[in-house]
């Protein structure tokens, strides 16, 4: 049995979960269930990062403690996923006991192995970044990112000795020329390094909400090399060395392009001071914008996914987002296109074809689903879509392998045009055409099952199978002539109601 481990970025607690965050953890949610659909075993972790000065000052605005704020916002963030159908093995808050142990060894291993050294520091601070810049980052004179006003900021920190692994981070990249995806993001990553990479400091003495420094307690980690280390923590780092080992060597990080210098060039440079491989893999996504602009506060241009959901279900909310947003360059939301798709696909298609099958079923079948033909035309498809899907699966490409399984979808739908049973006979020819239509049916639920975690289900149920979907494997159940006919086919209202546009 393979392994698999993919992990979300954590999220910040100084706000609400909008359709950004959503997104990529959307995304690591439907690859762990495409890994558990295969027969992987699968650790999917996702969860909350809650120190730092810009927790604290959130905090304070809004008359909290700390450690109150990352309540509550913790607990929207889980409500989110739960809303979602997000079906994460573990979730991790940078709060936990176990996280400040990783954290604490991790770093004292790579100040034992000489990597850390006391400095002082003053540099321009973006708060809602945590991030130092230089003034050739800065865009007007304001933070690159949040377009807003940074700080000087001095104060006596620890320094971690970046600048000493520019070779070992540029053979490490030439000896793993897939770590990093796409191209491009991995091209960027070799840029910064290539470009000179400066010490960088990795503590906070004027700061007491974080893990604190275990060789100096006057100082707390900087929030950032705090947070990289809740994927250590999860498989077990500094408290479980047999899962540790199980589980490191498959993780695979899904992230967004904003914070690829902390992971693609920090965090594997953090891994090897501290004596532990980089990370397998880092995926990294682009922006998901609204009319032309990232989302923030400060743009008012966030979405809540509970917003969505009610106005198209959470099959149609990850159906969307899935498949319109290709996994790599900037996506553009619009209400108007989520509409467009969900009627396209999910109305239109794949609901109109259950519906029309159900009723001519019912009405040339009595009720009763024929068995496909072994030599239907649809057979050499299926298996053509059944290898698309997977290949498109196993490089996170979620929108080709949602493309590649509706071609399958399209064909049925086009074989019933092409027959016109409704009009025909009860007879063979009949069975034939309805048989191989509900062999689609069951196949595509199949695979769209990922995406459409409620709905696949229920298209199990009204074809006639018992068997719950979840216990359906591949490539098994992929594999045309599954369908054993002889069930009774259920009628029931719309799967997917159109939407006016």
């Amino acid at each position: 049995m393979a392994r698999f481990y993919v992990t979300t970025p954590i999220y910040y607690v100084n706000d609400a979960p909008h359709i950004g965050h959503a997104y990529t953890t959307v995304t690591a949610d439907a690859v762990a269930r495409w890994h558990r659909l295969v027969g992987d075993e699968v650790l999917f972790v996702t969860g909350t990062d809650e120190h730092g000065l810009k927790v604290q000052r959130a905090a304070e605005a809004n008359g909290l403690t700390p450690k109150e704020q990352a309540d509550r916002y913790s607990a929207r963030f889980r409500e989110a996923w739960e809303l979602l159908d997000i079906s994460n093995d573990d979730y991790i808050r940078t709060t936990e006991p176990r996280h400040h142990r990783a954290v604490q060894a991790l770093m004292q291993a790579a100040y034992d192995n000489g990597w850390i050294y006391s400095g002082t520091y003053e540099g321009l601070y973006c708060v809602d970044c945590e991030a130092y810049y230089t003034e050739a980052d800065l865009v007007d004179g304001l933070c690159p990112v949040h377009k807003r006003p940074i700080e000087l900021m001095s104060e006596e920190n620890y320094f971690f000795r970046l600048s000493a692994f520019t070779d070992q981070l540029v053979e490490w990249y030439s000896d793993h020329p897939d770590a990093v995806v796409p191209e491009s993001r991995r091209n960027e990553a070799l840029g910064i390094i290539k470009g000179g990479l400066q010490d960088i400091s990795i503590t906070r003495s004027a700061l007491d909400w974080g893990v604190r420094v275990p060789w100096d307690d006057r100082h707390v980690f900087y929030v950032w090399y705090d947070a990289l280390i809740n994927y250590a923590t999860v498989a077990g780092y500094g408290s479980d060395g047999a899962a540790f080992a199980k589980w490191w060597p498959v993780v695979h990080h899904l992230l967004g392009k904003d914070i690829l210098r902390f992971h693609c060039v920090y965090w594997p440079a953090l891994c090897m001071a501290a004596g532990i491989e980089p990370p397998h893999s880092l995926s990294v996504h682009g922006y998901l914008l609204v009319r032309g602009e990232k989302m923030s506060k400060t743009a008012f241009n966030q979405i809540a996914p509970a917003d969505l959901v009610a106005d198209f279900g959470v099959d149609g909310y990850r159906y969307h987002f899935l498949r319109d947003q290709s996994f790599g360059p900037d996506g553009e939301f619009s209400y108007e296109g989520m509409t467009a798709r969900y009627n396209a696909d999910l109305a239109n298609n794949l609901g109109n074809l259950l519906a029309r099958v159900g009723a001519v079923v019912a009405q040339k079948c009595g009720g009763v689903g024929p068995a496909p033909r072994e030599d239907s035309p649809l057979a050499p498809l299926a298996a053509e879509v059944y290898e698309a899907v997977a290949a498109a699966w196993g490089r996170i490409a979620p929108n080709e392998a949602l493309e590649a399984a509706w071609r399958l979808v399209r064909a049925a739908n086009a074989a019933l045009e092409e027959a016109e049973p409704w009009k025909a006979e009860p007879g063979p020819e009949v069975d034939a055409v309805l048989g191989d239509a509900l062999e689609v049916l069951r196949i595509v639920a199949v695979l769209a099952s990922p995406a459409l975690t409620r709905a696949s289900g229920e298209i199990w149920r009204r074809i006639g199978l018992l068997q719950p979907i979840s216990k359906a494997r591949l490539p098994e159940a992929a594999l045309w002539g599954g369908y054993p006919g002889g069930l009774p086919v259920v009628r029931g209202e719309p799967l997917f109601p159109r939407r006016r546009d």
